[in-house]
């Protein structure tokens, strides 16, 4: 048995070789994959969650900050995600080789208390199922009570893959 089992081992990986990068499309999303699947000997990168900056760039980040200041769902998301984008281009990733967001979603109080998804979905459109990137990324979006500043409504972890050299991505 000593044997056999890493000779069984051995087979595993090259029934999972095949195939590049495929995302499932979500019915009627130009931005959202219902699934992905990625090729075992895949190279994966995670980019911790990204909160967004102050609308004032000179303004270093601060528990002090207003929500005028730290700007609304929409371009709070267009921030955490610009800034992920910098983190990945930084290790040689691009944002169409996305293929998990998860994002934390605070209530704004300009709402009620409730978050804006819509706000969210706004900021999403400008990273995924564009011009510059096709690609579109399978998603999880919670409402949390809060993460590590006042007045951030939303905190974005992304989870990129790079298909085997020489296999295409869908």
């Amino acid at each position: 048995m000593r044997f056999i089992l890493p000779s069984l081992l051995a087979l595993l990986p090259m029934a999972a070789h095949a195939g590049e990068i495929e995302r499932v499309k979500a019915d009627g999303s130009n931005q959202l994959a219902k699934a992905a699947r990625i090729p075992i000997d895949s190279e994966l990168f995670y980019v911790s969650g990204q909160i967004a900056s102050p609308v004032d760039p000179s303004r270093p980040l601060a528990a002090s900050l207003t929500r005028e200041e730290m700007g609304d769902t929409r371009l709070q998301t267009i921030s955490a995600l610009g800034k992920a984008k910098a983190i990945l281009e930084a290790h040689g990733y691009a944002m169409s080789d996305v293929i998990k967001a998860t994002v934390f979603l605070v209530g704004d109080p300009a709402l009620g208390g409730g978050w804006d998804f819509a706000g969210m979905n706004e900021g999403f459109k400008q990273y995924f199922g564009t011009a510059d990137n096709p690609n579109v990324t399978t998603r999880s979006t919670v409402q949390v009570v809060g993460v590590a500043y006042p007045n951030c409504f939303v905190e974005i972890e992304l989870i990129a893959a790079k298909a085997p050299a020489g296999r295409k991505k869908r």
